[in-house]
């Protein structure tokens, strides 16, 4: 099995080949790096609400209080840790075609698989916004209007696009 790899600050490029018997399927992973300053600011705001939380309970002897505190900052903890995307990976099979994952920290996880007759040939796209100019790796497809993102939440950088 060969496996090179190449990182940057924001993220970690892996490309795995023959990792099975037929030796032909590739794979190629997109995984995104944790940010200190991001578990940091959940870590505080948890931390925030648990303390009022407290206060309300102990302060003011409100127990209703505390259980809202508890459970909007149990809400918020885990929708945003459900929209955190860990690594997005690209298995390239190609007798049959491609499958986009997308793992996410929460643990889920959204496959789609498009067919080879369906591929008309892959582009690298810049895309420029007002604010910043990047780099994206599309698919043209047979009947569709539009471009299908190979990497739908992550932006990595040209050098592990190419």
């Amino acid at each position: 099995m060969a496996e090179t790899s190449i990182a940057s600050s924001r993220y970690i490029y892996i490309h795995e080949t023959g990792k099975w018997p037929s030796q032909t399927v590739d794979l190629h992973h997109v995984v995104a790096r944790k940010s200190r300053l991001q578990n940091g600011v959940a870590c505080l705001s948890a931390l925030v609400l648990l303390l009022r939380a407290y206060y309300s309970f102990v302060g003011t002897g409100e127990s209703l209080y505390a259980l809202v505190y508890l459970v909007i900052g149990t809400l918020f903890i885990k929708l945003s840790c459900q929209r955190l995307v860990e690594k997005e990976s690209v298995v390239i099979i190609p007798a049959f075609g491609v499958q986009l994952e997308t793992h996410y920290r929460s643990g889920r996880s959204v496959r789609r698989f498009v067919p080879i007759d369906k591929i008309l040939k892959p582009l690298l796209n810049e895309c420029v916004t007002p604010v910043t100019c990047y780099w994206s790796l599309a698919l043209i497809l047979r009947d569709e209007d539009e471009l299908m993102l190979v990497f739908k939440e992550l932006r990595p950088p040209l050098k592990m696009l190419a």
